[in-house]
C-alpha cells in the first residue's frame, strides 16, 4: 500500500470557497449568465441558419462571461484589469511631465519670497515716514 500526500497551500488567503461543482460563486454566476444569454442565441441563430453557425455565434456570445469568470491574474479578476486599462488609456493625460522639486530650487523660492517680503515691508515702512 502506497502512501499519499496531500500538498497544503502556505498561503491559505489564497484559497476561495467553492459552494457547487467545485466553482467558486463569481464562476457559478457567470456561467449561469452564459447559459441563460447563450442557449436562446443558439435557438434564434439555428432559426436563420445551420446548427454550426449557431454553435459559433453563441461560443463568440459566451466567451466574454467565461473569460470574466475565469481569468485572475496576481488576485485580480478581469474587470479590474479593464478598469485600469480604460483608466490609463482614456481618462488620464496621455503626457505627464517630468517635475523635479529638489532642496536647491526650493532654497531659492523661499530666498526669492524673503527678498519680496524685505522688499514690501521696505516700501511699507517708507510710505509710514512719509506720512510722519
Amino acid at each position: 500500500m502506497a502512501a499519499s500526500y496531500i500538498s497544503v497551500p502556505r498561503d491559505l488567503t489564497r484559497i476561495k470557497s467553492k459552494p457547487m461543482f467545485n466553482l467558486t460563486k463569481r464562476q457559478l454566476i457567470c456561467f449561469t449568465l452564459a447559459a441563460l444569454i447563450g442557449v436562446p442565441s443558439f435557438f434564434l441563430i439555428k432559426r436563420f441558419s445551420e446548427v454550426n453557425v449557431a454553435v459559433m455565434g453563441m461560443m463568440i456570445i459566451m466567451m466574454p462571461l467565461f473569460f470574466f469568470a475565469m481569468y485572475e491574474k496576481n488576485g485580480l479578476p478581469l474587470e479590474v484589469y479593464i478598469g485600469y486599462f480604460i483608466r490609463s488609456v482614456f481618462i488620464r493625460p496621455k503626457t505627464r511631465p517630468y517635475r523635479t522639486d529638489n532642496y536647491y530650487s526650493a532654497l531659492m523660492r523661499a530666498a526669492e519670497v524673503e527678498k519680496e517680503v524685505d522688499r514690501i515691508v521696505c516700501i511699507s515702512a517708507k510710505e509710514k515716514q512719509k506720512k510722519l
